[in-house]
């Protein structure tokens, strides 16, 4: 009786395992796509990394993990280990405390105004020789701020008089002049700063020189 013959069949690959030029993910590491907080870890380690001027290779090397998956965690791909999270740090000089405090901080508004972007504008004392360069303002919803670049002469006979909500903030940048707020006079030269609360009623007195420049910050309440 002749011995029966069995005839495997070869096992068709996985659908499931990686490239043959794709690291399979890191241990403990588990895959996350849409990741708000894995994509917010990724841009502070790729933010430190660029920091140190370090490529993916050579922080995957000081953290002990390999390039790709380096790489899936930067891109919050994959959501990593504590252990894997805690060799990347050190390998950057930063604490997982840090890590986390920087992961959970809201990103603010951040605004760059060129010089040939900033335009003049007409305010209350336009119409008294002051010109206002508006160098910087809040463009979201409700005005917080406003940030000018104010000069005055002597030829204004008549300095205005203001009065608004919030706090004003002015930096002398040439000359000097008396201002008034309230019943109280302040003399501000070049360098000083000067704030105060704008509801008070203030403004120019006299200026003792031919040629004012200064910057003014208007912070409104909101």
């Amino acid at each position: 009786m002749n011995p029966r013959v069995m005839t495997l069949k070869p096992k068709r690959p996985s659908k499931n395992l990686p490239a043959k030029d794709e690291a399979p993910p890191e241990i403990g590491s588990q895959t996350m796509t849409d990741s708000p907080i894995a994509q917010r870890i990724g841009d502070v380690i790729r933010r430190h990394r660029k920091a140190h001027g370090l490529t993916l290779a050579q922080l995957a090397a000081g953290a002990e993990i390999s390039p790709a998956n380096l790489s899936r965690i930067e891109n919050g791909e994959v959501t990593s280990s504590f252990e894997s999270l805690e060799r990347i740090c050190r390998a950057v000089g930063l604490s997982l405390a840090d890590l986390f405090a920087q992961v959970s901080e809201p990103k603010g508004e951040a605004r760059l105004v060129r010089a040939e972007e900033q335009m003049e504008v007409i305010r209350t004392g336009t119409s008294h020789g002051h010109i206002y360069r508006l160098i910087s303002y809040h463009r979201g919803p409700g005005r917080s701020f406003e940030g000018f670049y104010i000069t005055m002469d002597k030829d204004s006979a008549v300095y205005p008089r203001f009065r608004h909500p919030g706090t004003e903030l002015i930096y002398m940048l040439r000359g000097s002049m008396e201002y008034r707020h309230g019943a109280e006079l302040y003399t501000i030269r070049a360098g000083d700063t000067f704030s105060f609360s704008s509801h008070v009623e203030h403004g120019p007195e006299q200026l003792f020189s031919d040629d004012i420049h200064m910057i003014c910050v208007m912070i409104y309440d909101t």
